[in-house]
């Protein structure tokens, strides 16, 4: 058996030795070498769409792929034969990484960084960001109401750190109940929920269900001191609808690490938007844990047992 793994994120690859399997690097941004197409087992991050398209055409014996990203688009999209083709994710990979991310984001909104930075570079003293903001402002996280759209994993993470920093926080998803002493609320009360946010945090994945989520009509629902920030997936959010709330100062600001264009076009209104932080899709990008996942699900794929993961 013949397992292949990518040389775009470093591997303990010794670590995963110890099974009756072979295992390959490869390069994700070619196609497979012609020995290596007989894989019955692919590992991807970060995979160019191409090399993805051919493996899909090529690997006709690929049984099971584990993607180290929390959300396998990339891998779905490619053509793989689902009734022949497990698919696993790297859901839990990511979560300290991403919730570190957001953190930094948040305080860079409340503390204004991003604008004394710009002052910086001007050799000019921003004295109003001293102490004279509006107490209505979203300035501080301490009593900070904030609502994480997309209450996963990776918000399972971050909440301790809001928390700890005196943040109220509430979550939304598929389904109601308390997670982790936070209550969380289904989509129906969003209505209810967004006109007390002082920060709203996107954690969504990337699907149909999800496209421009946050409209025009929801934009409007947010106080006017409210931030914007989405780590999750770019589709989710109307990007001229948020463009056209921030100009009008219906919102605060965006602080946005995903977008549905990547890298961010030259042309984006968003680059000019005022108050908004761009991030160039750097949440991630920093899986931790990779080896025992993999190790793990390779222990019950030669078992024969369900897999962690499994889209």
């Amino acid at each position: 058996m013949k397992l292949l793994y990518p040389t775009s994120v470093a591997l303990d690859v010794p670590s995963l030795q110890g099974f009756a399997v072979s295992l390959h690097p490869y390069d994700v941004k070619s196609t497979i070498p012609e020995e290596h197409i007989d894989a019955d087992i692919l590992v991807t991050w970060c995979n160019s769409a191409d090399n993805l398209k051919d493996a899909a055409q090529r690997l006709k014996n690929v049984k099971w792929i584990q993607s180290l990203a929390a959300g396998p688009n990339d891998v779905l999209s490619a053509g793989f034969d689902s009734n022949k083709t497990i698919v696993t994710t790297g859901v839990g990979l990511h979560d300290y990484p991403v919730a570190e991310h957001t953190l930094g984001l948040l305080l860079n909104a409340a503390r204004h960084f991003y604008e004394m930075r710009d002052y910086q570079l001007q050799s000019k003293w921003p004295g109003h960001l001293g102490g004279s903001f509006p107490r209505s402002d979203f300035t501080t996280l301490r009593g900070a109401r904030v609502l994480i759209w997309g209450y996963g994993s990776i918000a399972k993470t971050l909440t301790p750190c809001l928390t700890a920093l005196g943040a109220q926080v509430k979550g939304i998803a598929r389904s109601q109940g308390v997670r982790n002493g936070v209550e969380v609320y289904a989509e129906d009360k969003l209505s209810e929920l967004l006109p007390e946010t002082d920060a709203l945090v996107m954690i969504l994945p990337g699907s149909d269900s999800t496209v421009d989520v946050l409209n025009a009509e929801r934009l409007k629902l947010l106080p006017k001191h409210a931030w914007v920030v989405n780590v999750g997936r770019g589709v989710s959010i109307d990007e001229d609808a948020l463009v056209d709330a921030l100009e009008k100062g219906e919102i605060a600001g965006a602080a946005l690490d995903v977008f549905k264009q990547e890298p961010l076009p030259e042309s984006s209104r968003l680059w000019k938007a005022p108050n908004v932080i761009i991030s160039p899709h750097a949440a991630g990008g920093r899986p931790q844990g990779c080896e025992a996942l993999i190790t793990e699900n390779l222990r019950r794929f030669l078992a024969g047992q369900q897999l962690k993961n499994v889209v």
